[in-house]
């Protein structure tokens, strides 16, 4: 609205500008041009008068006649020109000029003579047998002219300036709610559901402003039903789900009594339990987060040891119940050495548990995880870090990009998740992941392996983090 009131200034200005210039050039020029053919043949009288006389000196006649400032005499008469100014003679009246007056046709031209503009005035004076030519400058009209160009500038600038203003001004005026409308838009999708706008005395903003906040309650009221139901759901479904796991239990105790058929039963109905428990415990913990019940348990680690022992932890246990080594290298930056991180060791073993179960069941494994300090050490200009990176690179076939932006979205599991080799995910475990980083005043984000397959990176800040206090980290 702003540049659309200073070009419509401007374009107003200009126009008004450039007629009164254009209009106000020509009624000078065409006054100033009335005048001196009135003096041209005026002089012009004078001459022809003292021509008539034999003892007539041309030279002193053209000085004689040539008064005016600025103005210089040509005479041509007796097959000679005589002139008044060395500068201006028969060679610097135009031809077209010289032609039509020597044909006995009377005439005037503007020319320009060494940069100068200039009008020549031409009377034939048929009966000497002879012309009349007057020069006049026209330098004091076109610095005029020049001065009166610039003030019109001057003021289609200052006119612009001033539309510039005030649509500035009246842009602020009319989209001052829908600014205030922005501010809380933002605050709500950042979380705060209880933002609510306030009209104040603007009565144009009193009718939105009401419909604005019933839809904010609504919505808040909406989500924290919908919080109140999963939480309800997820502790009810937990009395039956530990009985029926003791039961599997007594099962298992007697398998060899069991079967083939019954003992595969049991198999399919201990597998389906286990996910079935995982997802409910999933669900309580994000119940926890809608709630704001979440809480850390804040230890100073050595982060390159932390990852070591959270990724020792997820390896995968054999028959025995043995837990083997992990299949993939861990690489920690010597950058990392001597930092402490404060962080809830549990969290944080969920959050990478999470990240290399997703890995095992949608990308065919992690290739390898690396920590590593934020920004990177530099030998020759260290820089202090101020946070600390673990990447979780996998073998999968990547994720484009249009569903990066999705992926910690609950129970999202993406566009090609039917296709995928095993169903076993819930949707549930990149968001758990982005709550307990988000948690921790970190984010996390995925991206392009170097050498194919994705890139998992959790970042997590250096600095003391108030148990307290949950700032909203980005989610990318």
């Amino acid at each position: 609205m702003t540049l659309t009131f200073a070009i419509g200034a401007f374009g107003l200005s200009a126009l008004m500008a450039g007629i009164t210039y254009f209009t106000a050039r020509q009624t000078f020029l065409n006054e100033r041009q009335s005048a001196e053919q009135r003096q041209a043949f005026a002089n012009a009288a004078l001459v022809q008068n003292a021509l008539r006389s034999p003892a007539t000196q041309v030279n002193q006649l053209i000085e004689s006649v040539d008064t005016l400032p600025g103005s210089r005499s040509v005479l041509r008469t007796g097959g000679q020109w005589y002139a008044t100014s060395i500068s201006v003679g028969q060679s610097a009246i135009p031809a077209a000029e010289r032609a039509l007056v020597l044909s006995g046709t009377p005439a005037s031209q503007r020319f320009i003579l060494a940069g100068s503009p200039q009008l020549v005035i031409g009377v034939p004076l048929p009966a000497v047998h002879a012309a009349y030519f007057e020069v006049f400058s026209l330098d004091e009209l076109a610095g005029t002219l020049r001065q009166l160009a610039f003030a019109l500038a001057a003021a289609a600038l200052v006119t612009t300036i001033a539309g510039a203003a005030v649509g500035r001004w009246a842009s602020s005026r009319a989209l001052r709610p829908l600014g205030y409308l922005t501010e809380a838009a933002v605050a709500i999708a950042g979380g705060q559901l209880d933002t609510r706008v306030d009209a104040g005395d603007d009565a144009d903003l009193e009718e939105l402003a009401a419909a604005f906040n019933q839809m904010t309650a609504n919505l808040q009221d909406r989500i924290e039903r919908e919080a109140r139901f999963t939480s309800d759901v997820s502790h009810e479904l937990r009395s039956p789900l530990t009985t029926l796991m003791a039961t599997v239990s007594v099962l298992e105790s007697h398998r060899t009594q069991l079967a083939p058929r019954a003992q595969s039963a049991l198999d399919l109905l201990d597998g389906d339990l286990r996910r079935f428990t995982r997802m409910v415990d999933d669900l309580l913990e994000i119940s926890r987060f809608d709630a704001g019940s979440a809480e850390l348990s804040l230890d100073e680690v050595d982060p390159g040891e932390l990852v070591r022992q959270s990724v020792a932890a997820s390896a995968p246990v054999d028959a025995d119940g043995v837990r083997g080594p992990a299949t993939f290298p861990v690489y920690v930056d010597p950058g990392v050495e001597g930092l402490r991180l404060r962080v809830d060791k549990r969290r944080f073993e969920r959050v990478m548990a999470n990240l290399m179960e997703n890995a095992t069941l949608y990308a065919g494994g992690v290739t390898k995880v690396i920590v590593e300090p934020q920004p990177p050490a530099v030998a020759y200009a260290p820089i202090p870090a101020t946070a600390i990176r673990v990447v979780v690179e996998d073998n999968g076939p990547g994720i484009p990009e249009s569903e990066r932006d999705h992926l910690f979205e609950r129970f999202y599991r993406g566009i090609r998740a039917g296709q995928r080799a095993s169903s076993q995910g819930t949707g549930l475990g990149l968001s758990l992941v982005a709550e307990h980083v988000r948690l921790h005043g970190g984010r996390v984000w995925c991206e392009e392996g170097p050498g194919g397959g994705t890139r998992f990176v959790v970042e997590l800040p250096l600095g003391p983090a108030d148990d307290g206090d949950h700032p909203d980290g980005e989610h990318r």
